[in-house]
């Protein structure tokens, strides 16, 4: 039985075991063959390490762990609309898989093949997953609120598998919405009263969705962060939005109804603003340190670290309490404004996982408490060589 209370198999192995690179970045071509344990890539800054996992997060659907346009990520110097690619073999639930994704010359659009075949990108959530780190998220806790509503719909698209279909769809009927009173307020002729109804009514019943799943998902993450990890700090998480409050505490069709009121009422004010002013996507992620019962926010910068690998940490076990899988972790600086202690615990972590870690660095040193448990690369000038060799295989 898991902590959600879903009885689930114990969890699948999930590594990745070759990956290969084109045009991607700063590669022009990279080859990378690895075994199961956790990854470290250490060099200077500006050497390719993140790149790596960049290409790493393009194994499942989105638009990866920088959310790049498909023509920010062909490497500098090729010709505008050149193609680019990310292959893997994958090894999972299913057995060993070929991933192959990236843009087809000319073409603004992402291609996916699994085993050969052409695919969506939306079936890659079957075959892996991924949660990271980055040094811009380092600041997630005193920011404003864009950033944490973006990492509280990562969670939340890791959960709950509908929930990106229902966000995309909120997001396009509130755009075309916007529009509408935008052109009104600029004094072009009124919108179709039943044409703008028909918006608000999908924005009510996505938006209802978006938050229902975003409270089902926050619940969860909350129970898991309680507990902690060692010397990594327990987090408290809340929703802070009407609409998930109304989502917490009445039906679905309640909460439509509400929320396609109250966009009604809002249309005036909606008009002068040129943008929508209530709805989900207004609203925050709040993040407590739990023992010191105080904002994560107004925490130490380590503290802040120590929270938020704390929460990555909880959600891979959240993920894999409710399909199985575990999901590839990467981290990318993410020693960082650690002190030894929490290193030492997050290297023990990260090694019992059921999924593969990978993590970048500038200081080999801070990696040692690995030991053999972790496999080690060196990264320079677009260029990564395994610890211990100097050949060509890995450029």
């Amino acid at each position: 039985m898991s902590e959600t209370g879903t009885t689930v198999c114990p969890p699948a192995r999930l590594a990745v075991r070759r990956l290969t690179l084109t045009d991607f970045r700063c590669y022009s071509r990279l080859r990378l063959d690895t075994d199961s344990r956790p990854v470290v890539l250490t060099g200077a800054n500006g050497a390719g390490k993140t790149n790596v996992l960049e290409a790493l997060s393009f194994l499942t659907p989105g638009r990866g762990l920088r959310r790049a346009t498909l023509g920010e990520i062909v490497r500098h110097g090729t010709e505008a609309g050149a193609p680019w690619g990310v292959a893997a073999l994958l090894d999972g639930s299913q057995g060993p898989v070929e991933i192959g994704t990236g843009r087809e010359s000319g073409s603004e659009r992402r291609s996916v093949r699994i085993d050969g075949q052409p695919a969506k990108a939306q079936d890659l959530a079957a075959l892996a997953s991924a949660l990271w780190l980055t040094p811009a998220m380092d600041r997630l806790f005193i920011e404003g609120a864009a950033g944490r509503r973006r990492f509280l719909d990562r969670l939340t698209f890791g959960q709950e598998s509908g929930h990106a279909a229902q966000a995309t769809a909120y997001e396009h009927a509130m755009r075309e919405r916007s529009r509408l009173l935008k052109a009104a307020g600029q004094g072009d002729r009124r919108p179709d009263p039943a044409w703008l109804g028909a918006l608000e009514d999908a924005m009510a019943r996505h938006g209802a969705a978006m938050a229902a799943a975003r409270v089902r998902a926050v619940a969860r993450l909350d129970q898991a962060c309680a507990e902690g990890l060692g010397p990594f700090p327990a987090a408290r998480l809340a929703l802070v939005g009407e609409v998930e409050d109304w989502a917490a505490a009445g039906a679905p069709e309640e909460v439509e109804d509400r929320l396609r009121a109250a966009l009604r009422a809002a249309r005036s004010r909606d008009e002068a603003a040129g943008a929508t002013t209530f709805g989900p996507h207004r609203s925050d992620l709040s993040v407590r340190h739990a023992a010191k019962d105080l904002p994560a926010g107004q925490c130490s910068t380590g503290e802040q670290k120590a929270v938020l690998v704390s929460m990555v940490l909880a959600q891979a076990r959240v993920r894999t309490a409710l399909s199985g899988l575990a999901p590839l972790l990467l981290l990318d600086e993410v020693v960082a404004h650690l002190d030894a202690t929490r290193r030492a615990a997050l290297f023990d972590a990260l090694a019992e996982l059921s999924a593969q870690s990978w993590m970048t660095g500038t200081d080999e040193v801070l990696f040692d408490g690995f030991g053999d448990r972790a496999q080690f690369f060196r990264v320079a000038e677009a260029r990564v060589v395994k610890n211990g060799e100097d050949t060509d295989e890995y450029r």
